[in-house]
């Protein structure tokens, strides 16, 4: 998110440490240990090599998308998020529950957390007094990855204290941290339990950050769903753009996508009506950024009925091909799916002549086409297996194994560069938070 780190004078963030809070980590979840197998590719260093758009036109597309079957959960709601409770409506619970009413915004996330710090304005008292107003509560906190079981805590708090979900914001800090996701959303998970609603928001161009660790946000026993922050006018593309190009590259996690837009900066009103109806041809309601930059125009906006979904706009429903030269990420993914299906394969992350190997092997025993690409078809038959899990955070092996980073503990892929930080804009770094 944009102003990730700026602090308020006088704002009370709490070390996790002072509370003191007893909690005890469970056994390990079973995991698959990495593989030192060395999976040799022909690929050059550009991250985005091996992965293109151009679907095979016989392929099937999957039907439309369709709403979680979960009509309780939050995210569904449409919602706004909120960094400061004393800057939104002057704290006055009283107005921002009405004008969360008079808006149709469900649910509210509010920060409740930063780093290993507890933030004192997400307290028992304010989840209580919004619930019975009728509203949604999330806790979110940005997470950096120096201390991960820290962070662990700090986020565990939120449902503690209340809260019907809890979305972790990971940007720039977690590029290539494969090991401290892994050791932070083990924590969580034990701190919170398997069934309570959590949630990764972070880039939306998940092809820009082959080394970002979407795979262990989203994957086995982590986020149930993914709401990346799709700040069309920061990046500099068409609302339309940047929702269909968002999805493109996230649907393969498989996870239920929510939407975040913008509000500040003042993008058009007209966008912000736009934006409505193209998440809703998703079956999604999104939530904004964020309350405090939001004007009375805006708020205006976001209440005024839009006719639905655009009739004439076709969803995505097909995923790129990734072919042998592509590393990244979605490789690390594909190859996770792989060795769910019982194929022996190192997770590399780097699509070499192994990988190419097990996807022909995959294809030739589901009676696809065996061309060692992962096309739309392929890539919906794969997307059905049960991927295996990998414990990026385990103790390294006496001898460093060839498909483990020698940098940190994570694909080899984890060292590939971001192409871009979008949401920051076209001239760098995120204006602080």
């Amino acid at each position: 998110m944009s102003f990730k780190r700026a602090r308020v004078p006088g704002y009370l963030a709490v070390p996790f440490s002072v509370l003191a809070l007893l909690m005890t980590a469970a056994a390990p979840a079973s995991a698959v240990s990495n593989s030192a197998i060395h999976d040799q590719s022909t690929a050059s260093g550009n991250s985005t090599g091996g992965l293109r758009l151009a679907a095979d036109p016989t392929d099937p597309v999957e039907p439309a998308p369709k709403p979680s079957p979960e009509p309780s959960s939050p995210y569904k709601r449409p919602g706004m998020w909120i960094w400061y409770v004393d800057s939104s409506h002057g704290g006055n619970l009283t107005r921002i529950i009405k004008r969360a009413k008079k808006s149709k915004v469900g649910t509210l996330y509010i920060k409740s957390g930063d780093g290993t710090s507890v933030w004192s304005q997400f307290t028992a008292s304010l989840i209580k007094r919004l619930h019975r107003a009728g509203l949604k509560v999330c806790g979110w906190q940005y997470v950096y990855g120096r201390n991960p079981v820290g962070e662990a805590k700090v986020s565990a708090v939120a449902k503690r204290r209340g809260a019907d979900c809890f979305v972790i914001d990971a940007e720039t800090e977690y590029e290539g941290n494969y090991s401290g996701a892994d050791r932070y959303i083990r924590k969580l998970r034990n701190l919170v339990g398997p069934r309570f609603r959590l949630a990764l928001s972070t880039f939306p161009y998940a092809h820009y950050h082959p080394g970002f660790p979407y795979s262990v946000f989203l994957g086995p026993g982590a986020a149930t769903d993914n709401l990346p922050q799709v700040y069309w006018k920061t990046i500099g593309d068409s609302v339309k753009e940047a929702i269909g190009i968002t999805y493109t590259y996230n649907r393969m996690y498989k996870r239920p996508i929510y939407p975040v837009g913008q509000t500040y900066l003042a993008p058009p009103l007209k966008d912000l009506i736009r934006f409505r109806r193209f998440t809703s041809s998703y079956g999604s309601a999104p939530s904004w950024w964020s309350w405090q930059e939001t004007n009375r125009s805006e708020w205006s906006a976001l209440a005024r009925p839009t006719g639905g979904p655009y009739p004439s706009y076709r969803p995505v429903r097909t995923h790129p091909t990734t072919e042998r030269g592509a590393r990244g990420d979605h490789v690390v993914w594909l190859q996770q799916h792989l060795v769910g299906a019982g194929l022996d394969l190192a997770i590399t992350g780097i699509f070499g002549k192994m990988t190419r190997r097990a996807v022909r092997q995959f294809q030739d025993s589901r009676g696809l086409e065996v061309d060692g690409e992962v096309g739309n078809r392929t890539w919906n038959r794969l997307l059905k297996v049960q991927p295996v899990r990998v414990r990026w955070s385990g103790s390294r092996s006496r001898k460093l194994g060839a498909g483990i980073s020698s940098s940190r503990r994570g694909p080899l892929s984890a060292d590939v560069a971001p192409k871009r930080n979008e949401i920051a804009g076209a001239k760098g770094p995120a204006h602080p938070r």
